[in-house]
């Protein structure tokens, strides 16, 4: 029954949608008289402006404007009013005539003072909010070639932090809205798709070394129609136990009634490669290098030049140098990979009903062989009016996302990149015998790519069903059920050819996850104006409950590579878990409006979660919000150049509970003991009554400025995050039986600032150019954590107590000495000897400050934008450095960097590269801060260029538009880090980044495409 459960809703929906017929009583408002209107809306410059909203006012009649901004309403009275709005644009009123065609110019409101944005529970007006929100409109960048919308979004949004881990497409993103909070839960923000909770955590559990798939690449960016992220504690404290790292509102396209069906495509074909890889040493200069180690390394055995391992073959050496091979493995595994990207939709509707259905498909290959990733999605948004105080709809998302998954960045055997980087390019692949051999780390590179069978199926069903009732003219209460449904398929074959696989006897393995969330909300709304003022009220109720169930199955032990079913095989375990946790909501908010003037919002939350102590369990956020539109005073209304000015500020409090188990309260007993061949059970985790919610409080003052009719904006905005009862995993002495508990000992610090600036720069009739630039700065800190934690590969990351989150905990080199050409480190302790007592923090993850900056440029039919990202002052660890700067230390076991032929080599030479050494350890001290690198980037993220078809070439054919275009994404870096790129991290774990291991780069890719609506 389950299974079926996201169909079941779809019916319900559909049903609801399409059962209900208008009736002929008058119950509607529709106009009484027949007769068309036709008229077409113009831009600023004279051309036709398309999706308008054209509607009859007091009715609820109305359409959207064609590509060329015509627009036909089909019975229309003849003195009614028209109300024509448009995002960008002030809203306009005319009166309908039927004598002749209309042509309306509407007016650039740059400002955007009108434009309506979606808040929680409900939408406002952009010259009323009082929080700090951002509304993004995804058009721009809905083409990039990544997985996830949310990765689109990088440079668009001020204060908010996107990084892309690795150049896999489909892969985890990183995003931080103002810092981060916690150490052990979760810093990722709250995604809201049209009223559903969507789990962002990834159901992997195969590993691929660290890296995790992305569960919000489930959604097609295409059906997408506007993204808005809530930012400080007035925007988010209504979401309450799920505010405290942000909210992003997704909001997805639906029909307009009264519209002619119309048709979308889009279809684009594009190519992506690595813009550069690691440059290694030949075969000769590795050789070399190796020699020169052994000469330097003092031992019982004499090294000397007669017995280096690479001397001539008759004198029992491996060839010299100058005969060693070279071979390109990375060369193998990267190629030029295929984009395709395939987008159908049909909206519109009649007189009482609304519709939008979208279908999808993206194939991208990724950088890296064989791996890749595909997703078709099918979109169903659904609205019928049963009567005039009556309406219901369905929202309806299905995706199938499919992924070869890469192993990548630091981990288990089968790791793609590191067969191909860490393999010394002087080693042949074959064998004595011609065979294709791999070694005893590494596997073959051609075997390991034609033999690799690592992959991921996601079904994914986002839902929500609504109905709306008018009890008054001013209360509105609404119904909804949501559900986020997810069936995770992950598996994994290893044959006997492959080092995973060859011990065994080969291995399978096969996770099945089943997640499902299930949400009711009810809500109150009423709003009244009364004369000067207006008054809004809100009163909700909410009930969650989430469930996840898992299926483990491995096999060893086949009977020969043909066999790949773990039925098959002649070891096999297999496990099953399950969890749950409920949250029971109750939530609040008002807001007055005096004379446009002076602004007041108070929210108010209260959640209960089964996650916590019995006496812990609920959680209480409120909030308050207030803004002073000074421009409104009477003393500033003639001040011409001054269009808005507005001084906002807000306090309250959310919380968090993501990221620590549904069950993390309480003393857990597991099964699955064996005493003397006996079942029973056994402690597993200690209780803890007392766990309680994390808190964040936030203060915020913001400052809205716009000059010269909007056509300079300006928004600065100032915050102070204080988290206190953080979650954290509390490590217990290992005589316990227990690794540790959670517990509330953790208090952090985010403090920052943020600016936009929005300029017109040129509006004529024909061309246009707009200009859009953020910058953020934000500093973290630990303010209370008793015993420092250690995380990352080799505890290259340190939480400490006055220290921000993420620092690197590094030996500190301070030079190569220029007579021995030994790395000298800084003796912290005096003690004249290098040990971890040495070892300090040395920058961290967090940038001084990063942001974004987009042109726009329209010419009659042309179109232009151009998006470039940066960064400034975070560090990263450059770990494959490391292991590719053992100048030959290593032999044959690893890769040498040709950064290595920079080393010391005689007194005097000036150089950050010791001699090569095998017994001077400290040369290549592991965590060393030599590898530690300056991240800061500017990066070209995108360009493109589109030309819209004249309407005479395409009238009669599509009756609508045709667009061409060319799109570049990630065309250039500009960066100091030596690595392939500065956002790469070997984990996709947040207590993981910055550390650069294994990993592929984000690829430059080109694409072309068409958009066409008919």
């Amino acid at each position: 029954m389950k299974h079926h459960l996201p169909f079941l809703i779809l019916a319900l929906g559909v049903a609801g949608t399409t059962g209900a017929t208008p009736s002929t009583s008058g119950r509607l408002s529709h106009a009484t008289a027949a007769g068309p209107v036709t008229g077409k809306v113009l831009d600023e410059s004279g051309a036709g402006l398309p999706g308008v909203t054209v509607r009859v006012k007091g009715t609820t009649d109305g359409t959207t404007t064609a590509p060329d901004g015509t627009f036909t309403l089909p019975a229309v009275e003849e003195n009614a009013t028209l109300i024509l709005s448009f995002i960008g644009y002030k809203a306009q009123e005319i009166k309908a005539s039927r004598a002749a065609s209309l042509t309306v110019r509407l007016v650039p409101d740059q400002g955007q003072l009108n434009e309506v944005v979606v808040v929680g529970y409900g939408t406002q007006q952009r010259k009323n909010l009082t929080g700090s929100i951002v509304k993004v409109d995804p058009s721009d960048t809905k083409e990039l070639p990544v997985g996830s919308f949310d990765a689109q979004l990088q440079g668009k949004v001020s204060g908010v932090q996107i990084s892309s881990n690795s150049g896999v497409p489909g892969g985890a993103v990183n995003v931080r809205v103002r810092g981060a909070t916690t150490i052990n839960g979760s810093n990722t923000p709250l995604y809201v798709v049209d009223g559903v909770f969507m789990n962002n955590n990834s159901l992997q559990t195969i590993s691929t070394g660290g890296k995790a798939s992305s569960p919000i690449a489930d959604l097609n960016p295409a059906d997408i129609e506007n993204v808005e992220v809530l930012k400080d504690a007035d925007a988010t404290a209504l979401y309450g136990a799920r505010g405290a790292n942000g909210v992003i509102l997704i909001t997805t396209k639906r029909g307009s009634y009264n519209q002619k069906p119309r048709i979308s495509l889009n279809v684009s074909q594009g190519w992506a490669k690595a813009a550069k890889l690691w440059d290694l040493t030949t075969g000769p200069e590795h050789a070399r290098l190796v020699n020169e180690n052994w000469l330097n390394t003092t031992g019982s055995t004499p090294h000397t030049t007669e017995n280096v391992p690479y001397r001539p073959v008759a004198a029992g050496g491996r060839g010299l140098p100058e005969e060693q091979p070279t071979f390109d493995r990375l060369g193998q595994v990267f190629r030029t990979a295929r984009l395709q990207n395939y987008d159908l939709s049909v909206a519109g509707g009649s007189a009482s009903t609304r519709y939008y259905i979208g279908g999808g498909y993206t194939r991208q290959e990724s950088i890296l062989r064989p791996i890749g990733f595909q997703r078709a999605s099918f979109k169903v948004n659904l609205d019928q009016q049963l009567s005039d105080k009556v309406q219901i709809g369905v929202s309806n998302s299905f995706s199938r996302t499919f992924r070869n998954e890469g192993r990548a960045g630091d981990g288990p055997a089968g790791g793609l990149l590191q067969a191909a980087l860490h393999t010394p390019t002087l080693l042949s692949p074959y064998d004595a015998k011609g065979q294709l051999v791999g070694r005893a780390s590494f596997d073959n590179v051609e075997l390991l790519i034609n033999n690799y069978d690592v992959n991921s199926t996601s079904l994914r069903y986002i839902g929500n069903l609504y109905g709306d009732v008018q009890l008054l003219p001013n209360l509105k209460f609404r119904t909804s059920f949501g559900v986020d449904y997810n069936n995770y398929d992950e598996e994994e074959y290893w044959n006997t050819l492959l080092i995973a696989g060859a011990g065994v006897g080969g291995l399978a393995t096969s996770s099945i996850t089943q997640y499902t969330s299930l949400l009711n909300e009810n809500t109150l709304t009423y709003r009244q104006q009364l004369g000067k003022h207006g008054l809004g009220l809100l009163l909700g109720q909410g009930l969650q409950s989430d469930t996840n169930g898992r299926t483990f199955a491995q096999g060893t032990g086949f009977p020969n590579n043909a066999f790949r079913e773990i039925s098959a095989a002649s070891v096999t375990s297999s496990t099953k878990n399950w969890s749950a946790y409920r949250l029971a909501s109750f939530f609040g908010r008002a807001d007055y409006n005096f004379d446009d003037r002076y602004l007041l919002n108070v929210s108010f939350r209260a959640d209960g979660s089964s996650r916590f102590g019995k006496d812990n369990q609920w959680g209480y956020f409120p909030s308050v919000g207030a803004a002073w539109r000074i421009k409104q005073e009477s003393f500033l209304q003639d001040v011409a150049f001054l269009s808005d000015l507005k001084l906002r500020a807000s306090y309250g409090i959310t919380g968090n509970q993501n990221g620590i188990g549904n069950f993390a309260a309480r003393g857990l007993w597991a099964g699955g003991a064996n005493y003397l061949g006996s079942a029973g059970i056994a402690p597993q985790q200690l209780a803890n009554a007392d766990l309680k919610w994390e808190q964040t409080s936030q203060a915020n003052v913001g400052l809205d400025v716009a000059f010269f009719e909007g056509r300079v904006g300006l928004e600065v905005n100032a915050y102070y995050k204080y988290t206190k009862n953080g979650l954290i995993q509390l490590a217990e002495p290992a005589t316990t039986g227990f690794g540790g508990y959670w517990a509330n000992a953790v208090e952090v610090s985010n403090k920052g600032l943020e600016f936009v600036l929005n300029t017109v720069n040129v509006r004529t009739e024909g061309f246009s150019w707009n200009t859009s630039l953020n910058v953020a700065s934000n500093a973290n800190n630990i303010e209370k954590l008793a015993t420092p934690t250690k995380f990352g590969s080799r505890d290259l990351i340190l939480q400490q107590q006055g220290n921000p989150l993420y620092s690197f905990w590094v030996y500190k080199q301070l030079y190569v000495d220029a007579q021995t050409g030994n790395a000298v480190y800084e003796d912290v302790n005096k003690d004249g000897k290098i040990t971890a007592a040495d070892r300090q923090i040395v920058g961290s993850i967090w940038p001084k400050f990063f942001g974004g900056l987009s042109n726009s440029i329209n010419y009659k039919g042309f179109d232009a934008n151009v998006l470039i990202a940066f960064q400034y002052g975070n560090e990263v660890y450059n770990h494959n450095r490391f292991f590719g700067e053992g100048g030959g230390a290593r032999d044959e076991a690893r890769i040498i960097f040709a950064s290595n032929l920079d080393r010391w080599q005689k007194p005097g030479d000036q150089t950050n590269i010791p001699r090569p050494d095998g017994i001077n350890v400290n040369n290549y001290l592991d965590g060393g801060s030599r590898w530690l690198e300056d991240g800061s980037f500017v990066r070209l993220r995108n360009v493109s260029l589109g030309y819209t078809l004249p309407a005479s070439l395409t009238r009669g054919v599509f009756n609508g538009s045709v667009r061409v275009y060319a799109q570049g994404t990630n065309l250039a870096l500009l960066t100091k880090y030596s690595g392939l790129d500065p956002e790469s991290a070997a984990s996709s774990d947040a207590n993981q980044q910055g550390i650069d291991l294994g990993t592929p780069p984000q690829p430059r890719s080109v694409q072309v495409g068409i958009n066409a609506t008919f």
